[in-house]
């Protein structure tokens, strides 16, 4: 009996692409993947490779879906995961509000015609100049996350006031001592942290008054955040419980009956088959009554709700195209070990860390198959890994890929819609892919592939010794 491996027993068909992980539209036609309503090869032929394909109609229904869910309180699209100009005019045009991370992310959303009073700005080190871009915007909602903050925005908003403007709302960011089942580094409302004021310590209710006693600030409410890619509710429901008890001891110590509620988000995707992520009816109808009921025991009415879907709209809809280059059989174990898998095969991309280094960085699991074709070889124990010169530069860490792939054969990785793109980089002076959107049969690049004269601009001595075009792409395989 052979020895079991980290990637599992291989699937009875190494060509599924199921639905439950990969985009709305994806399909096989003749063996070759399509999305939107176009082959994969058509498009890597076109754009070259590494390709991130986002299926707009995925997109912009799992936005719908939110929506739809949480009618009547807020959805904040996340622009950390994904955010660029036609993102940006999709979110507004579907009637979403989004928050903000940085000064630069704020001004890429104003710059795209997003309306300012549906943004929220977070962040735990916001700078004078992040905090004067959002009052003189006139955001939505600036979320507070320290005492020093407070001590920088008092005197924009005094400044604002004076001039006969209104004062600025804000929210109070509580740390509401949730342990999230999720990775570490991603877990956000544990004590030992570096976000939001502790509920625990006092700090929490101690900053909401203080800015009840600012004239020139509003307290519009309370927001909280347990982390990211969690799977259940009973965290936020938690949480939920917490930060309506500050709700309570704010109206105790100060008189004012709060009138928001962010309950943050992070609500998971599915990388994987056996992943269960919760529907957005299934947590609106669970956090709605937990709040309702929490509010009720404090006699207090029930706040107007916001939620923050982080990568759940922007996930599960987009499919990262990379090329094989090379493939490496590495003997796992001494010939003749009885029942031990003896080779994994190293499949090499086009790509890498640089495009995706969730892998790397949380230990990330993801659904790869191969894409430009289907066969009936037998599985090959396989681990999908990039161009950098790192050993940690894996894609997919094990898997199982039809043993015929070979150079110049496509893969493509499922659900890298959100926080690859965002927190790609030019390790090893890689380029960042370009973006290309589909649906209905057409693709429209919302990204362009970055040049090399892109980053030579940066540096006084390489500036405009690089050509302005990449180099062509390798045609993709036979298949192609």
């Amino acid at each position: 009996m052979a020895q079991p491996t980290p990637a599992g027993p291989p699937p009875s068909d190494l060509g599924v692409v199921d639905p439950h992980v990969w985009p709305r539209s994806a399909e096989r036609v003749d063996g070759v993947l399509h999305l939107g309503g176009r082959p994969v090869t058509q498009l890597a032929r076109e754009h070259g490779t590494p390709l991130f394909v986002l299926d707009e109609a995925d997109f912009r229904g799992r936005a719908a879906d939110f929506a739809d869910a949480f009618a009547g309180a807020d959805v904040h699209y996340a622009s950390k995961a994904f955010l660029c100009g036609q993102v940006a005019r999709w979110i507004a045009e579907d009637g979403l509000h989004l928050d903000a991370c940085s000064g630069n992310e704020l001004t890429a959303a104003l710059a795209a015609g997003f309306p300012a009073g549906r943004i929220a700005l977070h962040g735990n080190n916001k700078s004078l100049v992040e905090l004067r871009l959002a009052v003189d915007a006139g955001i939505g909602r600036i979320v507070l996350d320290s005492f020093d903050e407070i001590d920088r925005l008092v005197p924009l908003a005094e400044a604002r006031v004076a001039a006969g403007g209104s004062p600025v709302a804000v929210l109070i960011r509580a740390t509401v001592g949730i342990e999230a089942h999720t990775h570490e580094f991603i877990a956000t409302a544990h004590e030992d942290q570096k976000f939001g004021f502790s509920l625990a310590t006092g700090d929490a209710l101690a900053a909401a008054v203080r800015v009840i006693r600012e004239p020139a600030l509003h307290l519009a409410g309370l927001h909280s955040h347990i982390g990211s890619q969690i799977f259940d509710t009973a965290g936020f429901e938690a949480a939920a419980h917490r930060v309506v008890g500050l709700l309570a001891q704010v109206r105790q110590a100060t008189g004012e009956t709060l009138g928001e509620l962010n309950l943050g988000g992070g609500f998971g995707i599915a990388y994987l088959s056996d992943d269960d992520p919760v529907t957005p009816h299934d947590v609106a109808g669970k956090l709605r009554a937990v709040v309702a009921a929490e509010c009720g025991a404090f006699d207090l009415p029930v706040p107007r709700l916001a939620v923050e879907p982080g990568r759940a709209i922007a996930g599960p809809g987009t499919v990262t195209l990379y090329e094989i280059g090379t493939i490496k059989p590495v003997r796992l174990g001494a010939s003749g070990t009885p029942g031990a898998p003896l080779v994994r095969n190293y499949v090499s991309v086009d790509g890498g860390m640089s495009d995706n280094i969730r892998t790397a960085l949380y230990d990330a699991a993801y659904t790869c198959v191969l894409a430009n074709r289907t066969s009936d070889a037998p599985p090959a124990l396989c681990r999908v890994v990039g161009k950098h010169c790192e050993s940690g530069d894996v894609l997919v860490r094990d898997l199982w890929l039809p043993a015929d792939v070979q150079p110049g054969d496509l893969l493509a990785v499922a659900a890298t819609g959100a926080y690859c793109w965002s927190m790609a980089s030019n390790y090893n002076y890689l380029l960042k892919p370009p973006v290309v959107a589909v649906r209905d049969g057409a693709a429209t690049e919302i990204v362009r592939r970055q040049t090399l004269s892109d980053v030579f601009a940066l540096d006084p001595v390489l500036a405009g010794s690089a050509p302005a075009v990449p180099p062509s792409q390798p045609t993709v395989g036979a298949q192609a």
